[in-house]
């Protein structure tokens, strides 16, 4: 059995519902105290590692079971993210989907940056997901080869001397991995065209870490090319890499565990900001429409910056 203690009660900041938080040796699950079934979602994040709870946690104030999963450095996980092996994220699907309070027939999936690409093979490989939510994440295999019943999903080559260094000296990865369209390293390119459930990739135009714009539209066509459902694509100008949930502060800069340098995120504080709220509406609304939720969305109590800057969508 997975599930090893369970704290009661906890209480989003964003919201009046009571929450539940499971724990296990690899994941968080939060949980609605309500005896009721609800849609479930597994959230990734990027390269970060570690168990961050923070965004599953204000998510499942919103009408959701959340599990926050963790895939490399935290407690006997490994240290680096060198190889995956999808069995692990399986077992985290099936989890949730074993949940008594988790309503199915499937989960949704909601990845950031690396937690983006590993979303995307979850889909392709998996069954049991119902719709998956990307935030400025790749359709490449970007580090680590991807294993899962006999089938390897080979890394894409990184070029660093394609890297763009700032005039603060900050280093730009937008640009280092090969093109997945081209030649042998279309083999890296995730097999999208499996996945039965939609896609909404949320993009940041001055995402600095991913060419994100770029792998969203190569997405469309590739599973537009085998029949499959044009996805949802949502562009933000000037929003950077980390399109966190709606008032966290941008990231700009910070440095990059992945290749330990100082790296640049991209952003501008406003038009990132109303990114981030736009795009944590819009997530809910596809998770609402795509799980069956049976609610709306519930909106952040602070609306300072809605209906500026343009963004389509925003109140």
């Amino acid at each position: 059995m997975l599930l090893q203690k369970i704290r009661l009660p906890s209480f989003s900041r964003q919201s009046s519902i009571p929450l539940c938080q499971c724990t296990t040796d690899f994941l968080s699950t939060h949980l609605l105290t309500e005896p009721r079934h609800v849609p479930g979602i597994v959230d990734i994040l990027g390269f970060g590692g570690g168990l961050l709870e923070y965004r599953a946690s204000l998510l499942a104030g919103k009408g959701f079971a959340v599990m926050a999963l963790a895939y490399y450095n935290y407690e006997d996980l490994p240290k680096a993210p060198e190889n995956f092996h999808l069995e692990y994220f399986e077992e985290a699907v099936n989890y949730l989907l074993s949940h008594p309070q988790v309503k199915g027939p499937g989960v949704g999936l909601l990845g950031i940056s690396k937690g983006g690409d590993l979303c995307l093979c979850m889909a392709s490989f998996l069954k049991g997901i119902t719709a998956s939510v990307i935030i400025n994440g790749s359709v490449i295999n970007a580090v680590g080869d991807l294993h899962y019943k006999g089938e390897t999903l080979p890394a894409v080559g990184l070029h660093l001397n394609r890297i763009k260094v700032t005039k603060d000296g900050l280093a730009d990865f937008s640009r280092v991995a090969n093109n997945p369209v081209e030649g042998s390293f279309q083999k890296s390119f995730i097999p999208l065209e499996r996945a039965e459930s939609p896609f909404l990739f949320l993009v940041g135009q001055d995402d600095c870490i991913f060419n994100s714009e770029f792998y969203a539209n190569e997405a469309s066509k590739r599973l537009q090319a085998h029949g499959k459902e044009k996805p949802q694509i949502i562009c933000y100008p000037a929003a950077g890499h980390y399109i966190e949930p709606p008032y966290f502060p941008l990231c700009r800069a910070s440095l990059s565990i992945l290749f330990s340098r100082p790296a640049i995120w991209g952003g501008e504080p406003r038009a990132h900001a109303m990114a981030q709220v736009d795009a944590w509406k819009q997530l809910q609304i596809f998770f609402h429409k795509h799980l069956g939720g049976g609610k709306g969305i519930i909106p952040p109590k602070v609306r300072s910056f809605t209906g500026l800057c343009g963004i389509p969508g925003a109140n």
